[in-house]
């Protein structure tokens, strides 16, 4: 006669039961991740509120994967699978397979290698010592600065910038539209993008690379878009198209300075769509993986932040050693980074 199966203890018949309250923690979070997910999601001009909302969608990676952590624990199927995939989007977001990489040269292209830094200075405002210091230790050839004043032009003269970066193409101003550009390269103007609140000059480049003699012309936008606040978003949004439509032009073309947005706006994807022949544009930040490294706001309290200021390339032109350095006086970090552009 066979022996009664011992009987399981209660306590242990619970244990194996999924967890009804790790489960609501698991919702809690996903919920309204899934719910600011449809806006990235959905590539339509969203009202004020959801654009300036979008500009933190990487962060959203956390909440992603505490809710995951919970629907593990909980151990409800449908709940883990739907967490995973919550954090599976995410991730594609944080490091998009779709966004613009530099093009594979053929064989023999000589390049000339390039150092350039940006800054919003913030009303001028910015430490001049911290910039001739970044520009020095970093070998930095070309300096964009946003925002720039005759106050900061004084300064950096006086820290000796301009021994460094002899060549130089300036419109100061106290009103937030001024800006300049510093560079060991000859400088030439060549106008400004039009009907923009904030001055974007267009400026050329004539690179070379003494090592090997290579020459090459960078068409440099020094990038100044309007936030997209209030009424302004509708400008906001001519700014950026225009900046796209800038780079469609012949040429290398580096577009570098505060866009006031970040890869999660449609806009601005949209701005990185319209290289010449529909060549993808190169945001350098985001090719680097350097989506997590926020250039705003560098004062007051400490949030999240974001990346609203950026290098971006022409598909030719590669990129490397992307940094982010914060500089005292500015509510902007400086964005680094070396191109190599192609020689001719």
């Amino acid at each position: 006669m066979s022996n009664p199966a011992p009987a399981v203890p209660a306590a242990s018949k619970a244990h194996r039961r999924p967890s009804l309250a790790w489960t609501v923690f698991a919702l809690l979070f996903a919920v309204p991740t899934a719910g600011i997910s449809l806006f990235r999601a959905i590539p339509v001009e969203w009202p004020l509120p959801v654009v300036q909302l979008l500009s933190f969608t990487p962060w959203l990676v956390i909440p992603a994967a505490v809710a995951l952590l919970f629907a593990v624990v909980g151990r409800r199927i449908w709940v883990i699978i739907t967490t995973t995939a919550l954090l599976a989007v995410q991730l594609f977001w944080l490091f998009p397979l779709d966004a613009g990489k530099p093009m594979e040269l053929p064989a023999g292209t000589v390049t000339v290698p390039v150092k350039v830094m940006s800054l919003n200075t913030e009303y001028g405002e910015a430490d001049a010592s911290t910039i001739v210091q970044l520009v020095r230790e970093n070998g930095i050839q070309i300096l964009a600065l946003q925002e720039h004043t005759q106050g900061l032009e004084d300064r950096l003269r006086a820290e000796g910038l301009e021994a460094i970066l002899q060549h130089r193409v300036s419109e100061p101003s106290d009103d937030a539209s001024g800006g300049a550009v510093y560079s060991v390269f000859p400088l030439e103007p060549d106008g400004l993008l039009p009907d923009t609140p904030f001055r974007m000059a267009v400026t050329r480049v004539l690179v070379s690379d003494q090592a090997s003699g290579a020459r090459s012309a960078l068409n440099l936008t020094n990038v100044h878009a309007l936030p997209p606040v209030d009424e302004r978003i509708e400008q906001w949004r001519s700014d950026l198209g225009k900046i796209g439509r800038q780079a469609s032009t012949p040429g290398n073309h580096l577009l570098m300075g505060d866009f006031n947005s970040s890869y999660d706006h449609p806009e601005f994807r949209a701005m990185l769509d319209s290289g010449r022949d529909g060549a993808k544009l190169v945001d350098v930040g985001t090719a680097a993986a350097g989506r997590l490294s926020p250039t705003w706001p560098m004062e007051g309290p400490q949030l999240p932040g974001t990346v609203l200021d950026h290098v971006v390339t022409s598909p030719r032109i590669g990129s490397s050693g992307y940094l982010v350095r914060k500089v005292p006086g500015s509510d902007h970090a400086a964005v680094l980074a070396t191109l190599e552009v192609p020689a001719g």
